[in-house]
């Protein structure tokens, strides 16, 4: 249990999809030694662990359904009661809703911690568009790649696994609008609630100079650790 004295840092990450979180959260899973807790990892973790949580979720997922708030949760308690987030941990893609981020305090609260930092990554729309609909992934690594900049070194090839690179269907331009447009709604609530608490900090990723961001990330956390 932390003693109020101990120097930690527990990151939430929030941004509209394509606005670079991805790319900020390895800066700061391999600077801060956190680890980078992004909620499809873990649904995936606890799915095929066969944990009683995982095959909650599973029903769900099986059915095309949205899994439940009590259900992620509870698979979100899981990894985070683990040795290695007793110094920290960064979150992405949870909490999603206002009634996630009560939970959450909630469960923090029984750590003697609170979450300490969170970043909102914005960015211009018209921007994120562009980002989204050039985007490319590979489907076995999970690595992500850019046709425009971020190009892998042969053309649809993964840099780091030689398989064929993909064009996710939720990155197609009319998917993306339905995915901003729920971000809107449920996730960017969230912006005021934590800024009441005043760990609220932001960085715009509009000119897409991922050295800058990362600098910038890097003075927001080095004044929570001081």
């Amino acid at each position: 249990m932390a003693t109020g004295k101990e120097k930690y840092l527990d990151i939430v990450l929030v941004g509209p999809p394509g606005a670079g979180k991805g790319t900020h959260s390895k800066f700061i899973e391999t600077t801060y030694k956190i680890p980078h807790i992004s909620t499809g990892d873990i649904f995936r973790d606890a799915i095929a662990n066969k944990t009683p949580m995982g095959l909650k979720a599973k029903e769900f997922i099986d059915k095309g359904e949205l899994v439940p708030d009590d259900v992620t949760v509870a698979i979100v308690r899981e990894r985070l009661l683990k040795k290695d987030t007793e110094k920290g941990f960064l979150l992405d893609g949870f909490p999603r809703t206002i009634a996630q981020a009560i939970a959450l305090d909630e469960m923090m609260g029984e750590t003697g911690k609170s979450i300490n930092v969170v970043i909102d990554v914005v960015c211009d729309e018209k921007v994120l568009l562009k980002r989204i609909t050039t985007r490319r992934v590979c489907p076995k690594c999970g690595a992500s790649f850019n046709i425009v900049t971020l190009k892998p070194k042969v053309e649809g090839i993964c840099d780091y696994c030689g398989s064929k690179l993909i064009q996710r269907k939720d990155d197609t331009a009319e998917a993306f609008q339905n995915r901003l447009k729920e971000f809107y709604a449920k996730t960017e609530p969230l912006v005021g609630y934590y800024k009441k608490k005043g760990v609220l900090y932001e960085i715009d990723t509009t000119d897409g100079n991922v050295l800058e961001g990362n600098g910038k990330i890097k003075k927001i956390l080095s004044g929570v650790l001081d």
